[in-house]
C-alpha cells in the first residue's frame, strides 16, 4: 500500500550521505553542496501512476512510475539509470542500474517518519524525513 508514503516530507537528518555519494561517483564539489541541502519529497498517486518530486535549493527532480515497471530516470546528480520501484511488505524498494553498477534506495515509514536507506556496495546512508 502506497498510502502511508503519500504527502510531503522534509529531510531532518542524514548519516553517511557523503560516503554514499562518493560511492555513486558524485564529484567533490557536487557532494559538498548536496550535503548541505535539506530536500523535501512529495509523493502522490493518480490511478496507477506514482509521482515523486524532490525539491531543494540545489535542484528539483521528478519521476513518475508504475510499481513493478521499469522506467528511465535521470538522477539529481545527472546519472541516466534504468529504475524499478516495488512495494514489498510496506517498504518501497527503488533499484537504479547504470553502466554495470547498481544502487538500492529503500523507503519505509517508521513511527510516522519516512526512513530512507541508500545502499551501494557496502556503503549505507540513512536519511530521515518528517511529514511537512
Amino acid at each position: 500500500m502506497i498510502e502511508p508514503f503519500l504527502g510531503t516530507w522534509n529531510l531532518v537528518s542524514s548519516e553517511n550521505f557523503e560516503e554514499y555519494m562518493k560511492e555513486l561517483g558524485v564529484n567533490f564539489a557536487a557532494r559538498n553542496v548536496a550535503g548541505l541541502v535539506k530536500p523535501s519529497v512529495s509523493i502522490s498517486v493518480n490511478g496507477e501512476t506514482v509521482t515523486m518530486r524532490t525539491e531543494s535549493s540545489l535542484t528539483n527532480t521528478e519521476i513518475s512510475f508504475k510499481l513493478g515497471e521499469a522506467f528511465d530516470e535521470t538522477t539529481a546528480d545527472n546519472r541516466k539509470v534504468k529504475s524499478i520501484i516495488i512495494l514489498d511488505n510496506g517498504t518501497m524498494i527503488h533499484v537504479q542500474k547504470w553502466l554495470g553498477k547498481e544502487t538500492t534506495i529503500k523507503r519505509k515509514i517508521v513511527d510516522g517518519k519516512m526512513v530512507v536507506e541508500c545502499t551501494m556496495n557496502d556503503i549505507v546512508s540513512t536519511r530521515i524525513y518528517e511529514k511537512a
